[in-house]
């Protein structure tokens, strides 16, 4: 089987990287997908369709183009992995855990010991905290080998 794996979370760091690197190091049979992590491209998502004076349309048109991929990627995963930073508050990443907490769909947080208690309901509905992209792979090998 080819596990679908949904990254969701901050952008600012290499937490990506390192987890399909460690997957791939491990042989593990996993597909890696993601929300757009490109900023300004993602802001700009809904441009296209019409021009906003106002931020909040903007942002309003934008998230909803965005959430064609980011909900259809949810929905299709296997299992989700929900990144925290401590920078910048991802309020995008606590709605798509919320989104496979809804759908079933079996997730782990990622984020450290000082967003535990910001983040108690996120990690009580999900499966496993780790507190490193490492962590993650040694979880997704075992969940995903035979």
């Amino acid at each position: 089987m080819i596990w679908n794996v949904y990254l969701s979370g901050e952008i600012h760091t290499d937490w990506r990287q390192r987890i399909i690197d460690g997957a791939e190091q491990q042989g593990l049979s996993i597909v890696f997908h993601s929300a757009n992590t490109d900023h300004d491209a993602s802001d700009a998502a809904g441009d296209v369709l019409r021009e906003n004076e106002s931020g909040f349309w903007r942002d309003h048109q934008s998230s909803k183009v965005n959430a064609i991929r980011t909900s259809t990627l949810i929905k299709q995963c296997d299992i989700g992995v929900v990144r925290f930073g401590d920078k910048y508050r991802q309020w995008n990443a606590a709605f798509d855990a919320g989104m496979l907490a809804a759908l079933g769909k079996p997730f782990i947080t990622l984020h450290d010991d000082s967003l535990i208690h910001p983040l108690k309901e996120v990690d009580g509905a999900a499966m496993a905290w780790a507190e490193t992209p490492e962590q993650v792979v040694e979880l997704l090998k075992y969940v995903t080998s035979k």
